[in-house]
């Protein structure tokens, strides 16, 4: 029998999944207690510092049930909606889930579109609350939710404490008698010896057809070495693969030799014998080329032409942004850090582009504010640029009046106010699960974003699923932040983009001492010009150092100056060293400052630091 169990851990964001990894680490024994610390399994320190999880990371666990010794292989997930692609890639790797509900929040509206995701995909569900241990905890009321969600026996649903380690066995457990082995396991696949739990070993198969089947893998994720190159993450569907075996890529056919074959417990471990099917690992590839090797495709054996597994659907981006070097100097860095990054992150995607005034930089497509904000933060802290990022907005299309349609990916792309003749934007089908007694104070908040709600229904005593179309514009402006406020925090969303609308919107440009500065120019509907304009010109007002001259900031929109401010110069008083004296002696070298002052703002150029560019994309 095959004792190998691949499952993941889904759940809302915040609502305990890399704790209760951790005490999966902790119960199997991967890792000692002595060396456990929170979040093991996030390895950058963004994730550690902001307390979430943003890249997906398998582990290998042996656990011990009845005298039979199993192999666990973990995929832990993000929870943030940005990341859903990440989780998509999970759950195709494994067969089972643990549907994870935080005990004091309820069902979120994430966990429905994930577990949409794993039921579609057909995976074992076991659904289980945590954080039990919490005085806030309503277990009695949670569990109802779930065990209507599932349209299962609210017994069934199993309950765990990731903090003090409550109902983890019997977690494991669950997984074990639940989760079934491998899909499409080969069998030279299913038997295994039990091994003797040492680090590096595999269990390795005892047929005698192991060498029939031409392995075949499937690539979740890979990540770039300077000296190993590609090291391709796979899900093994068929045969073994092991060092030294010549392998191909079947979308690009490039050949590599193997040059290390491993598994994660959590850092990666060499196994001797190999990845056999059904089993989660590395295999490193040696390919330093760039654009080889791609989330999706099938590692095979070279010249074997078996048939290519299904791979994953492209990402579609929602948001885009430009980022450009503060000095050109760093083009080329960015350009590398950027190819480096979409490495580790394959939903990110880049293309150059130039400005005027800003120079040469890269057009970023991402999947959200969040995601906008983790690819800069890395691109800063990883390889030490500094930034200049464009106001975020989406995919627009634009017919002019001379009958030609546009697709405009940034502001400064979007034409003159006069030359437009209809413009349309991608709208969003969202679903936002709350308290019902914050329903009212939500409700104007959907008017102010232009969104039609659809349907509202009772999902448990006390909760409501409020159904809504919305431009996807609107819900990028602070639409999150502004919910979470009115809801005191309880309500959550998730959302899928639809097709594309008729919108009334017109584009907004800031002048700088009457020079425009594109990074801050967006996308806005027109009858919230002033509005926007007046806050952002006093936003700028507020953040902008002021010059050696005085500094006007302009807000243009609809073909007109909407809004004006002025930033005073710099003062500093010349005479200030002098006493005594004819006062000729001051007005004289006050007449040389004025002077000096007139010819210095024939040539000014105001310096824009760069926070001033992240304080105006991020909201107050």
């Amino acid at each position: 029998m095959n004792q190998i169990r691949n499952f993941s851990i889904i759940a809302h964001i915040d609502h305990g999944k890399s704790t209760l990894a951790d005490r999966f680490l902790e119960v199997t024994g991967t890792i000692e207690k002595r060396k456990m610390r929170d979040q093991v399994l996030d390895s950058m320190d963004l994730e550690r510092e902001r307390g979430i999880t943003i890249k997906m990371q398998p582990v290998r666990m042996r656990y011990s049930k009845d005298g039979k010794e199993y192999l666990l292989h973990l995929i832990d997930t993000p929870g943030h909606i940005d990341f859903s692609y990440e989780v998509s890639r999970a759950l195709t790797a494994v067969e089972g889930a643990i549907l994870l509900v935080d005990a004091t929040q309820g069902v979120q509206a994430q966990t429905l579109t994930t577990l949409r995701t794993a039921r579609e995909l057909g995976l074992v569900i076991i659904p289980a609350l945590s954080k039990i241990d919490s005085p806030l905890a309503d277990v009695e009321n949670v569990r109802e939710q779930v065990a209507l969600l599932l349209d299962i026996d609210p017994e069934s649903v199993l309950t765990c404490s990731g903090k003090t380690g409550e109902g983890v066995p019997e977690l494991l457990e669950a997984i074990v008698e639940r989760v079934p082995p491998p899909k499409f396991a080969t069998e030279s696949a299913q038997n295994f010896s039990s091994g003797s739990g040492e680090p590096g070993e595999s269990f390795a198969p005892t047929s005698a057809k192991s060498g029939v089947t031409p392995p075949r893998g499937l690539v979740f994720d890979f990540q770039y070495s300077d000296h190993q190159g590609v090291i391709v993450y796979l899900r093994m569907f068929d045969g073994q693969m092991k060092k030294g075996d010549v392998l191909e890529f079947a979308a690009t056919g490039r050949k590599f030799t193997a040059l290390e074959v491993g598994t994660f417990s959590p850092k990666p471990v060499v196994l001797a014998e190999g990845l056999s099917a059904g089993s989660i690992g590395y295999v490193v590839t040696g390919i330093k080329e760039p654009g080889l090797a791609r989330v999706g495709d099938t590692v095979r054996q070279f010249g074997s032409k078996a048939t290519p597994l299904s791979g994953y659907g492209e990402p579609k981006a929602v948001v885009w942004a430009s980022v450009y070097p503060e000095s050109q100097d760093d083009f080329v860095a960015l350009r590398q850090a950027l190819s480096r990054l979409r490495l580790s992150d394959s939903s990110l995607s880049f293309e150059e582009e130039s400005s005027g005034i800003l120079g040469r930089g890269f057009r970023c497509g991402l999947l959200g504010m969040l995601h906008l904000e983790i690819v800069t933060e890395r691109l800063r802290r990883e390889a030490n640029l500094s930034l200049v990022v464009t106001t975020p907005t989406i995919t627009y299309e634009v017919e002019t009046r001379d009958g030609k349609r546009h697709t405009i990916y940034s502001p400064p792309q979007f034409p003159e106010y006069g030359d437009i003749a209809q413009v349309w934007e991608p709208f969003v089908s969202a679903e936002i699960i709350l308290p019902a007694q914050y329903v009212g104070g939500v409700m104007p908040l959907l008017y102010e974003h232009e969104a039609n709600v659809e349907s509202t229904e009772t999902f448990s005593e006390a909760r409501v699923i409020v159904k809504v179309v919305m431009p996807l514009r609107e819900l990028m402006r602070n639409f999150f932040d502004k919910l979470k406020s009115v809801s005191s925090g309880y309500a959550s969303i998730s959302y899928e983009l639809r097709e594309l609308r008729l919108a009334d919107v017109a584009r907004l440009d800031i002048y700088v001492a009457d020079d425009i500065v594109p990074a801050f120019s967006r996308i806005i509907a027109k009858h919230r010009a002033d509005e926007e304009a007046i806050a952002a010109v006093e936003k700028l007002y507020k953040i902008l150092p002021r010059q050696q001259f005085s500094t006007k900031i302009q807000g243009r929109a609809l073909g007109r100056i909407i809004s004006s401010r002025t930033l005073s110069a710099l003062s500093k008083d010349v005479t200030q060293h002098m006493y005594g004296g004819d006062i000729t002696r001051k007005m004289k070298l006050r007449e040389k400052q004025k002077k000096g002052k007139k010819k210095a703002l024939e040539n000014a150029k105001v310096n824009i630091p760069e926070d001033v560019f992240l304080k105006m994309i991020k909201s107050d």
